[in-house]
């Protein structure tokens, strides 16, 4: 599924040296992307497929990142909890990051999703994800990243340490 986006001239040696790049493999492919937010401040991020890579791979974080469809019932569901989540870990986000991604709108590459919502975590330093195998409920995402981050854990002050 492979796309690729012609912007040259219409005449017979742009399109020559487009085909000729298409053959020979080097032509580069088109991802879609919805527009960068004007501003991400709120507790879970907004990804989008240009800001990815400064996002989740490069940013030196720990990243959750849920894979989700404007229309699915089951992401609607998790929404709350999913924010709740976020907002609950926010003292850590100097090492973390909870982030959400419109898979409908945008495309990562390398990265497959079969349904929604899906969830991934990317350990800093690290663009391999590992699939989110946790309960979805606000507990059960703050305890699965307890043991699954790349950082020592440490619990907020006043915040009772079993969720």
């Amino acid at each position: 599924m492979s796309k690729f986006v012609y912007s040259g001239a219409i005449d017979q040696e742009s399109l020559g040296a487009y085909l000729t790049s298409f053959e020979a493999g080097t032509l580069e492919r088109s991802f879609k992307s919805a527009s960068t937010p004007a501003t991400n401040d709120e507790p879970v991020k907004v990804v989008v497929g240009e800001n990815f890579a400064d996002i989740v791979t490069n940013s030196g974080k720990d990243v959750l990142l849920e894979f989700y469809a404007p229309w699915c019932g089951h992401c609607k569901t998790l929404a709350p909890k999913y924010d709740e989540a976020a907002k609950k870990l926010l003292y850590l986000s100097d090492r973390l990051t909870i982030a959400k991604i419109d898979a409908t709108e945008n495309e990562v590459p390398g990265i497959s999703v079969q349904g929604f919502p899906t969830l991934k975590f990317f350990k800093a330093g690290n663009p391999e994800a590992i699939e989110y195998d946790g309960a979805r409920e606000t507990e059960g995402i703050v305890e699965w990243l307890k043991k699954n981050v790349s950082f020592e854990w440490v619990e907020a002050v006043g915040q009772e340490s079993d969720l």
